[in-house]
């Protein structure tokens, strides 16, 4: 599932980083935080490394 904005492309770099240990999971924010326990490093992964490129930096409300 590729991210659907900026944001969430960050967010999902900033959980996958703390779960591969790069950076501590108590500096985790918001979306972040919530990535980094409900989602596994496979799918952060995918998340994170989806293209910024045309992505709006923060997704619509009824993109959900």
């Amino acid at each position: 599932m590729p991210a659907k904005s900026k944001a969430q492309q960050k967010a999902a770099g900033a959980a996958l980083s703390a779960k591969r240990g790069d950076s501590k999971k108590k500096d985790l924010q918001g979306a972040s935080r919530q990535m980094y326990e409900s989602m596994s490093e496979s799918e952060l992964d995918e998340l994170a490394s989806t293209s910024r490129k045309g992505k709006p930096e923060h997704a619509s409300k009824d993109d959900s």
